[in-house]
């Protein structure tokens, strides 16, 4: 029976929310666009990695970050990093002063690999990096600022401001990361072409395959007793302290949950777009970020998704034809989000579609215990069914209802 439960999961209306954005994404999308597209798709669902990781710090915990692109371009800096290495070889850099390094170091100077940079010529290095340096940071910061009970608004600021210094920071060293550039011209991957339509079209898969890990992650993070704790943390933190409850420590978890999800996010953006550069990490990038969680709904990781497919799509379509104008629309459609529904499109799904769902599963099930009236019997009671991303628990503990 217990081998059989992962698949009966797929069959509640949980599971077919999941099954519906599999779908989407792994056969609907890749048949109705062309390469180009589905790669600009591609770019949009790294996004979404952002998305999930503030609902789970700010929807769930309510610790709004206005930073995570700091965790967005780290992770996307450690990836750029191995394939400039790999595409830095004496032989395709003989023309250099300084064959062996980036271009970048020999236009500004630099005879020799810098020390830090030594590590990226492995990939397992790597790998480990896109996660570890995004959380190493998230715990440094979280530490600093949980354990002296900082948050709300101050927290919001100084994670904003972190975001500015980083990108100053990255600029200014131009010899060692490629400035306001950024790392550009990345080719291959461990000797495979990343630049051809074939190429593209694998990563847009397996891009999709990290998504619903991270989404699995966060839903199993969100239906345990810990999901539990940052919910009625996120309410009343005092009584949740005053509990017995090391509050700071979950604060701490859930920020470097998101700087992880955040950090895949952006390696997956330099593989599929080929290039990062300080632009992804400063605070309007971040401020965008926020808007995506914003518009799918906090309170649902994946109502993050489609938050960020919706609003990218948007943003490509609206300033191909009016560039000037988008900023001025990215904040309008912030502010009427906020004012007219703070729950986003999930809270717009569950209000006003998912009671038509309701009478739907309630007829099939009558029909069901109709045609089988011997089973009912032994049937359990069923119990109230909880609504996907959409803890009942956050009825009775949010600020706005507490």
């Amino acid at each position: 029976m217990k081998s059989s439960s992962p698949l009966k999961w797929f069959a509640t209306r949980e599971g077919l929310y999941y099954v519906a954005l599999a779908v989407l994404l792994v056969v609907l999308l890749p048949l109705a666009l062309d390469p180009f597209r589905l790669n600009m798709v591609g770019k949009y669902l790294t996004y979404a990695f952002v998305a999930i990781g503030l609902v789970m710090c700010w929807g769930k915990a309510g610790i709004l970050s206005l930073g995570q692109g700091v965790f967005f371009g780290l992770g996307g800096y450690c990836m750029a990093m191995f394939l400039k290495l790999e595409a830095s070889t004496p032989e395709a850099t003989a023309i250099q002063s300084t064959p062996g390094i980036p271009d970048f170091m020999d236009w500004n100077q630099l005879t020799e690999l810098p020390w830090f940079w030594e590590p990226f010529h492995s990939f397992s290095f790597t790998l480990l990096a896109v996660i570890g340096v995004p959380v190493l940071l998230a715990f440094v910061i979280g530490f600093a600022m949980f354990t002296r009970r900082v948050g709300g608004v101050y927290f919001a600021i100084i994670t904003q401001a972190i975001a500015a210094i980083l990108t100053i920071l990255i600029i200014g060293q131009q010899g060692y990361t490629g400035g306001v550039n950024g790392i550009t011209d990345l080719q291959t991957l461990n000797g495979w072409d990343i630049r051809t339509d074939e190429a593209r079209t694998i990563l847009y898969f397996v891009c999709v395959g990290m998504l619903f890990l991270c989404l699995f992650v966060a839903r199993l993070v969100q239906n345990r007793k810990l999901g539990r704790i940052l919910v009625a943390m996120n309410a009343q933190e005092n009584r949740v302290r005053f509990s017995g409850y090391d509050v700071a420590a979950f604060k701490i978890f859930v920020f470097c949950l998101a700087a992880a999800f955040a950090g895949v996010g952006g390696a997956m953006f330099t593989l599929i777009v080929g290039f990062m550069s300080p632009s992804f990490i400063g605070i309007v990038a971040s401020i965008e970020m926020v808007i995506f969680c914003a518009l799918g709904g906090r309170l649902s990781i994946l109502g993050a998704v489609y938050g960020a497919l919706l609003v990218n799509a948007a943003k490509s379509g609206f300033s191909e034809s009016f560039p000037e104008l988008w900023p001025f629309a990215m904040g309008a459609l912030f502010i009427g989000v906020v004012l007219a529904f703070p729950n986003g499109l999930a809270g717009l799904y569950q209000t006003y579609v998912m009671p038509l769902e309701d009478k739907i599963f309630k007829r099939n099930k009558g029909a069901q215990l109709e045609a089988k009236p011997a089973e009912k019997a032994a049937e359990p009671k069923p119990t109230a069914e909880k609504t996907p991303d959409y803890d009942p628990m956050i009825d009775s503990y949010s600020p706005e209802k507490s």
